[in-house]
């Protein structure tokens, strides 16, 4: 980063950008913390060079990253006008966004993607932060039944627990039903010690976290007594027609194609469904079929069923999460799996 003025002229083959800061927002806002932000930019765009002198900026190099550098601080500085900050996370998923742009497909732009609110609960905001999961939660809206797969970390079960939320909040249904297989490699329900909630609380405990993230902890019991939000195993569904809820089946690629068929006719007036699951980390005993994985070969192209694929490129956990993902698919190409 260069911090002294200049009025450089591009070069032949080289163009130049300028933005100017408003002075309402501090210049540490768009540049980071000790230009941590600047620094992340810089990196992405090595074939340019940046300049900053009080809050103005500009860009002279290689024309392509000029303008995708004069685009990515207009989108930074429509998310910053929301109040929202902009991180290096943040950043760089903005980046990755206008290059792919850029590479011909017609996508959201950064902005539209990260100030996309969907709920706020003790001051917190949840919302989508990659375009697939903005494509995720849009095809929610959309269509009554949504498959979400994709690897651990892409916030698959999460965004469509934050949906359901959303949904009886705003009355759009009567009730949330969350369900999971209780189904785990070289385990049964009736080898484990305690009352039958005791032994499948292990395996619905991931979906009590994420309703405490979401509703006053308070509350949720007194929800779950009045069936206002109701945890169960997939077996609990069998038989059952569920009107006016967003029912929600986690780890679905532990369900069989019985159960996984059980379940999809399960749907009934004014509901939705939203299945999530990760067809790479399959735990059923040996030789049986994936339901996750054979249902999107039956319901392919069927009418208001979308399926939505994110990719370790939508994990938003640790960084490393995303690179543990890429070397598991990696590893399993080179042996066939």
């Amino acid at each position: 980063m260069t911090q002294t003025p200049t009025a450089q002229t591009p070069a032949p083959g080289q163009a130049r950008a300028h933005f100017t800061v408003p002075a309402k927002h501090p210049m540490v806002t768009v540049l980071g913390s000790g230009d941590a932000l600047l620094r992340v930019i810089e990196k992405a765009f090595p074939a340019a060079d940046i300049h900053v002198r009080g809050n103005e900026i500009s860009a002279v190099g290689d024309a392509t990253e000029v303008a995708l550098i004069q685009r990515l601080f207009d989108e930074m500085m429509l998310v910053l006008r929301t109040g929202q900050p902009m991180t290096e996370d943040a950043v760089e998923r903005s980046i990755a966004m206008l290059k792919e742009e850029t590479g011909g497909k017609a996508v959201e732009t950064p902005s539209e993607v990260l100030t996309q609110n969907i709920l706020s609960s003790r001051g917190r905001t949840i919302r989508p932060k990659t375009l697939n999961q903005k494509r995720y939660v849009d095809a929610i809206d959309k269509h009554t039944v949504v498959f979400g797969i994709g690897p651990a970390g892409t916030g698959k079960t999460y965004l469509a627990m934050a949906k359901a939320v959303q949904a009886l909040q705003s009355k759009q249904v009567n009730r949330i039903i969350l369900t999971r297989p209780a189904v785990e490699a070289g385990e049964r329900l009736g080898f484990l010690p305690g009352t039958l909630y005791e032994k499948i609380d292990p395996y619905l405990r991931p979906l009590y976290d994420a309703l405490h993230d979401m509703l006053d902890p308070d509350s949720i019991p007194r929800l779950m007594a009045a069936g206002t939000i109701e945890v169960a195993p997939l077996a609990y569904m069998r038989g059952r027609t569920l009107n006016d809820a967003f029912i929600i089946l986690d780890e679905a690629q532990n369900t069989n194609p019985e159960q996984m068929k059980m379940f999809l006719t399960r749907l009934g007036f004014d509901s939705k469904i939203v299945i999530t699951g990760d067809v790479t980390q399959v735990d059923l005993p040996g030789g049986t079929k994936s339901g996750l994985r054979q249902v999107r070969e039956i319901l392919d192209g069927v009418q208001d069923v979308h399926f939505s694929l994110l990719t370790s490129q939508d994990v938003v956990r640790h960084k490393l999460v995303g690179r543990i993902v890429d070397a598991y698919e990696q590893y399993d190409s080179r042996n066939g799996k």
